[in-house]
């Protein structure tokens, strides 16, 4: 692997570092899948987004991310750097960034150039969170990729990744193919800042990775949830203090959804575990309504699997979601929670989001002007 040395050099108060907010014992963020309800659009879909950026930059939440995701009826986030300009252009405070950009399906030129845009548009206000899956399945990424890169892809994710930080600090050594090619907006133009980088991961490869580079890192608790705590104790081990970071900084992604009752809840939280049954089982649609996932003839495996998954997704009243995220907190030693909700009502998730804001006595603020 290059050495990315000076590649990773970035300013001290490049906003990795939350803030907790009110009561809250860590910085909770969000992780927006711009989910796609049975019944909506993609454009009611990116109007929630909005809705939700802008609900929690006045609430006091550290950062809004927005996956990566292709060919799933039942999201609407295949394109973050195009979401996040969007985002960027109705906000003004809370930081916007990927969750995350799945570099093997990039160019790191492209990547480097559509986030130079987002620094210029919101300095200081963007992060860049990258992971080596596809995002989808092996067809897609084929689609994506090209005939003939889909097994290296994820193999050549450290050689990538060096790449592009090199592009994003233009500082190829003399001598290299690309030294006089330059990433702009960037370096080049004067540029005063870059995004920080972010490794995610749900398994230990990008743990590692992050850790032995020095570099923040997100892990996929809300769909990998028995791999959070080897994940995180890999990343710690093998951290190396860096001119990013001079100890460990990890967010985990946590399923969360809060409602006026517990009923309530289950019966939003039930529309995304029967989503997440369909696309594992090969039938991906859009998100189910309350009204279809309750009448749904379950089957016994699909009743295990369901049970499962919502075992690990922290819903019912305010109250009841502070304390299993703040027991989550606990135990896993995350310095910030970055929720996300995969529902079909995009109300239901404007209106977790003021809840739990509220179980916490977050600040409320005046939401930024268009």
């Amino acid at each position: 692997m290059s050495d990315t040395g000076g590649a990773l050099r970035q300013e001290g108060g490049n906003g990795i570092r939350g803030t907790a907010r009110g009561r809250a014992g860590v910085p909770l963020s969000v992780l927006d899948l711009v989910t796609v309800g049975a019944g909506g659009t993609a454009h009611d879909a990116l109007r929630t987004s909005v809705a939700i950026a802008r609900l929690a930059e006045s609430r006091g939440y550290h950062r809004h991310w927005v996956a990566e995701h292709h060919s799933m009826p039942g999201v609407a986030s295949s394109s973050p750097a195009v979401i996040l300009a969007h985002l960027a252009a109705h906000t003004s405070r809370i930081r916007l960034g990927s969750g995350g950009v799945m570099l093997p399906n990039h160019a790191p030129l492209a990547i480097a150039e559509q986030f130079g845009t987002l620094e210029a548009l919101a300095p200081g206000r963007i992060d860049l969170g990258l992971g080596r899956a596809p995002g989808t399945d092996g067809r897609t990424a084929a689609a994506l990729r090209g005939p003939g890169r889909l097994d290296e892809a994820a193999d050549e994710f450290p050689r990538q990744l060096a790449e592009l930080t090199r592009f994003l600090d233009d500082d190829f050594p003399d001598g290299h193919p690309y030294a006089r090619v330059h990433a702009v907006p960037g370096p080049v133009q004067g540029s005063a800042g870059r995004p920080p980088i972010w490794l995610l991961g749900s398994s230990g490869f990008s743990a590692r990775l992050a850790g032995e580079l020095g570099l923040p890192f997100a892990y996929a608790h809300h769909f990998s949830a028995a791999g959070t705590l080897p994940a995180l104790d890999l990343y710690r081990q093998t951290f190396r203090p860096s001119a990013v970071l001079d100890v460990p900084y990890a967010v985990i992604g946590v399923s969360a959804l809060a409602a006026d009752t517990a009923e309530e809840a289950r019966a939003q939280v039930l529309t995304g575990a029967l989503s997440m049954l369909r696309l594992r089982t090969g039938r991906p649609g859009l998100i189910p309504t309350p009204e279809e996932a309750a009448a749904y003839p379950f089957s016994r495996p699909e009743r295990e699997f369901v049970d499962g998954w919502l075992s690990n997704v922290v819903h019912g009243t305010a109250d009841e979601v502070r304390t299993g995220l703040d027991d989550l907190a606990k135990r896993t030693g995350a310095d910030e929670l970055m929720l996300t909700a995969n529902t079909h009502s995009g109300a239901a998730r404007l209106r977790s989001y003021g809840l739990v804001a509220d179980a916490y006595g977050m600040p409320v603020e005046a939401p930024a002007a268009d």
